[in-house]
This record gives C-alpha cells, sequence and structure tokens, in this order.
C-alpha cells in the first residue's frame, strides 16, 4: 500500500460487491475506501429491519462471514428460526412471515435488533451502518445510498407482484420477470457523503454486482447516476457475467427478462455512459472486440474470486484500468 492520500469509491451491492471489497483492502488502505451500497433490498421481517447487502459487505470486511453458505455468519446457529417454524408448522401458517422463509441466524439477529432498535432511536440508516461497522471493527467505510426507504418490486411474467425478498429468498429467483421496479428513488436524497465519495475519489470502481437490482437502483437515487457520469473517465466497472451465465444469483435470467444480452457485450452496453473501461474475465477475452465497439476499453484478466489473493489481483487490475498508478 502507499502512504498516500488517493482514495477509492465502489459502487455496490451484494455477495459478489463484498468480496471485490475483501480484495480491494488488501491493496489499498482500508481507510481510504468507500463503498455506496444498494439498500433497494432492505426489508422488514418479524419487525426487524434487514439491511441483506450492507450485512454482507459488513461481514465479509469483518472476515466473519458463511463462504459456505454464501451468505450470513459463520458458525450461526437457528434455535429462533426452529422454534419459529415450529408455531408455523402447528397452525398451517404458510403465507407469513412468521412461516420463517425468510431466515435469520441467532448470531445475525442481534445485528438486526440492534439496527433496528437505533432506527428506533431516530438515527439515520447511515448513521447506524457506521455504528454496526465499528463494532465489528471495520477500516473500511459503509455507506447506504440513501437513508430513505427505497423497495425493489418484480412483476413476474405471470403477473404476480413479489418484494424483493419474496422473489430472490421464498421464489428463489426461479421465476421469469417483466418488470422490475424500485419505489422510492424521486423522493430519496443521497446519504451524507455519498456524493462527495464520488465525486472527491481518485478513482470509481462498479463492483461485480447485479446490475438489475443491485447497482442500478445505487444509480436511481438523484443525483448518484450524473456524479458517476461526471467521472467517467476515472471509473471502471467488473462484469458479473463470465461465459453468458451470472456466477451467483439471477443476473443473466434478469437481463434476458428485460430483453437485454446476457454477455459482456451487454453489461458494456449496460455501463458504456458510466465507465470508461470494463473487466472482464479470461473466459471472455475473445469477446473483448464487442466490448470496445460499445466505446469502453477493455480489460481481460481473471475475475472468477475463488480466494482474498484473486480478489486482491482483480482489485489492482481494476484500479489501473481506471486510471490508478501502482
Amino acid at each position: 500500500m502507499r502512504g498516500d492520500d488517493r482514495t477509492v469509491t465502489v459502487i455496490a451491492g451484494g455477495v459478489g460487491a463484498a468480496k471485490f471489497l475483501a480484495g480491494l483492502v488488501e491493496v489499498v488502505d482500508p481507510e481510504r475506501v468507500t463503498a455506496v451500497v444498494n439498500v433497494a433490498d432492505d426489508t422488514v421481517v418479524h419487525g426487524l429491519h434487514v439491511s441483506p447487502d450492507l450485512d454482507s459487505c459488513t461481514y465479509t470486511l469483518a472476515a466473519v462471514n458463511d463462504t459456505e453458505r454464501g451468505w450470513g455468519l459463520r458458525g450461526e446457529t437457528w434455535s429462533a428460526m426452529e422454534v419459529l417454524q415450529r408455531h408455523a408448522a402447528a397452525n398451517s401458517v404458510v403465507d407469513s412471515d412468521a412461516a420463517g422463509w425468510f431466515s435469520l441466524g441467532d448470531r445475525d439477529l442481534g445485528t438486526h435488533l440492534y439496527r433496528t432498535s437505533r432506527l428506533g432511536d431516530g438515527l439515520p440508516l447511515s448513521r447506524v451502518t457506521a455504528e454496526i461497522a465499528r463494532g465489528w471493527g471495520i477500516g473500511a467505510t459503509l455507506l447506504p445510498v440513501t437513508d430513505d426507504p427505497l423497495r425493489t418490486r418484480l412483476r413476474t411474467v405471470d403477473g404476480r407482484e413479489l418484494a424483493f425478498q419474496e422473489y430472490f429468498v421464498r421464489e428463489r429467483h426461479d421465476v421469469d420477470v417483466a418488470e422490475v421496479v424500485v419505489d422510492g428513488t424521486r423522493a430519496a436524497h443521497p446519504a451524507p457523503g455519498v456524493l462527495e465519495a464520488i465525486g472527491d475519489a481518485t478513482v470509481v470502481l462498479v463492483a461485480p454486482s447485479n446490475p438489475v437490482v443491485s447497482i442500478d437502483p445505487v444509480l436511481m437515487v438523484p443525483g448518484v447516476r450524473e456524479a458517476v457520469t461526471s467521472r467517467r473517465s476515472s471509473v471502471a466497472a467488473i462484469s458479473p457475467i463470465v461465459g453468458g451465465a451470472a456466477l451467483k444469483g439471477p443476473a443473466d435470467r434478469l437481463m434476458r427478462n428485460l430483453g437485454h444480452d446476457p454477455s459482456v457485450a451487454g453489461i458494456a452496453r449496460w455501463y458504456s455512459a458510466l465507465a470508461e473501461c470494463l473487466v472482464i474475465d479470461l473466459e471472455d477475452e475473445a469477446h473483448a472486440g464487442a466490448v470496445e465497439a460499445s466505446g469502453m476499453a477493455c480489460v481481460v484478466t481473471d475475475t472468477i474470486m475463488r480466494s482474498v489473493d484473486v480478489s486482491a489481483d482483480l482489485a489492482s487490475t481494476a484500479l489501473e484500468a481506471a486510471g490508478w498508478s501502482p
């Protein structure tokens, strides 16, 4: 790491962003890293405010995440959910939260209890997020893109309307989607520090997150897309699509459902107005020309983050692609 005052801001959402951030803080002083994180998949479950993307980033940066399950805390237990599900089964409860379809581990409940209590004390989400990060000893700054409520809704091809977690967890994202809507964007304001983090950063990176439901909701908050676009010459994005498919989650299926090409060329068209460069995987090297045809530079490297070391190498490559000198 260089002892200088350069900073990097990451537009982030979900597990892909969390893995990327874990590598980034290996090559950049964590105190110089800010992540602007999606909150449109936040939800209230059992009366508790749950922020899945913020929690994924928090737990991964604290090195307490469950790498086998891909979410939540390592060494988790499920006693509270077992009792909940016992009551639901005894009373034939199926459609309610009380059915227990959204599982919260016993340790994870502590995070949501703290967040909900502090929000109830009148603190904004950005302040509570900073407090939770402090509790885990995280040096990087995690900023929810807004303190105002955003909620992603998906309309399925058979006419159902699902909240994001109903789609992602209950339905296991195994449905075809006709439309994605993010409620609350027009009334939302960027959380304190968000626009400054984007405008003042040496470089801005777009994490390898789902462009439809993780990155776009961040950019929909008024002023955020414009702030990133104004930095285009020092912005690099990492493709979440490898070999025409998402490594995890529904990004490829959602893109296809919504009429977009689920390939690195499709990702390049999605991000061409935002970023100067797209970082793609070795498997897609033959498609570098298609990326460049969209008006973006293209860098090819290993993007499959099997370990923190690979994530760190990817972070170094993305930084250089955005103009960060080694």
